[in-house]
């Protein structure tokens, strides 16, 4: 399978299909079964103790394999997250960006199993990994 839209295209879509997270993320990679999303961190994003809030990696996260499943499959709105893992590895650093390199292992008919790494921009371990699964609705 190839890919079917890229960075801007899907880009464009998220504007249209999601205008409440418009400038959230930047697609910034899109490659066969795999992409790179930015999050460019607000203060709206950091937690007491100066670190990026679980719920902002989470959404980096999210956000990261839905576009990966529409990279691959094209406009698909209704592709929803049906589970999710995330294993927080390290403090990330407050006022960093963050970087998701999300892989696809999986692409069905039904059902999408992605893989994201996360990361403070600049540094070399990853803060988090993640692990989704999004439900593909039928044609």
């Amino acid at each position: 399978m190839a890919v079917k839209m890229q960075a801007d295209e899907v880009a464009a879509y998220l504007d249209e299909v999601f205008p409440q997270v418009r400038g959230d993320f930047v697609i910034e990679e899109v490659a066969d079964m795999a992409v790179r999303v930015r999050m460019p961190v607000a203060e709206r994003h950091l937690r007491p103790g100066g670190t990026v809030s679980g719920p902002a990696m989470f959404a980096l996260g999210d956000v990261s394999v839905y576009v990966a499943v529409i990279a691959m499959l094209g406009r698909e709105a209704l592709a929803v997250t049906t589970s999710g893992s995330f294993d927080f590895m390290r403090k990330p650093v407050a006022g960093v960006d963050m970087i998701c390199e999300c892989r696809l292992l999986k692409l069905g008919r039904v059902l999408a199993v992605g893989e994201c790494l996360i990361f403070s921009d600049g540094v070399a371990g990853p803060v988090a990994r993640m692990s989704m699964t999004y439900s593909i609705p039928p044609k």
